[in-house]
C-alpha cells in the first residue's frame, strides 16, 4: 500500500480533529466572553432607572451644556446634528448609571470648558467673570463724567 494513500482511518481521523477542534473553540470563545456577557446582565440588572427619571436627569444636564455648534444654545435648545449626537451620550450615560456631575464631568473632558454654559472659575476665566462688572464699573464712571460736564 502507498503511504500517501487515503484511507478510512485517515479520514475518519482527521473528521475527528476538525470536530475537536471546533468544539474546543467555541468552548473557549465562551469562556472568555462569559464575564463579559454576566457583567453587562448584572450592571443592566442592578441600575433600574425609570425612562422618566432618565429623561428628567438629561434634560437638566443637557440644559447647562452648550452646543458647540451654535455657541449660544444649549444642546436641549439645539437642533444641529452634533447637539442630538451629544442629547444620545448624555441619555446613555445615565443609563450606564453614572451621576449627573459624572456626565458633565465626562463631557468637559471630551469638549474642554467650553461646553459647560456656566464655566468653572478658573485662572484661565477670571477675566470672562470679572468683564461684567468692569464693564458696568466703566459705565458708571462714563455716566458720572457725563453728568458733571452737564452742571
Amino acid at each position: 500500500m502507498d503511504g500517501n494513500a487515503v484511507t478510512p482511518d485517515k479520514i475518519i481521523g482527521e473528521r475527528y480533529m476538525i470536530r475537536h477542534l471546533l468544539i474546543s473553540s467555541i468552548f473557549a470563545i465562551t469562556l472568555v466572553s462569559a464575564p463579559t456577557l454576566l457583567a453587562q446582565t448584572s450592571a443592566e440588572s442592578s441600575v433600574s432607572i425609570s425612562e422618566a427619571e432618565i429623561e428628567s436627569r438629561a434634560k437638566d444636564v443637557g440644559r447647562a451644556l452648550r452646543c458647540v455648534v451654535c455657541q449660544n444654545q444649549s444642546i436641549e435648545e439645539s437642533d444641529a446634528s452634533l447637539a442630538e449626537d451629544m442629547r444620545i451620550l448624555v441619555r446613555a450615560r445615565i443609563r450606564e448609571g453614572d451621576s449627573n456631575e459624572a456626565v458633565m464631568d465626562y463631557m468637559q473632558s471630551r469638549y474642554g470648558d467650553f461646553v459647560l454654559l456656566e464655566p468653572p472659575v478658573q485662572k484661565n476665566t477670571y477675566i470672562l467673570w470679572a468683564f461684567p462688572f468692569l464693564l458696568l464699573v466703566m459705565g458708571f464712571l462714563w455716566f458720572v463724567r457725563a453728568a458733571r460736564k452737564q452742571t
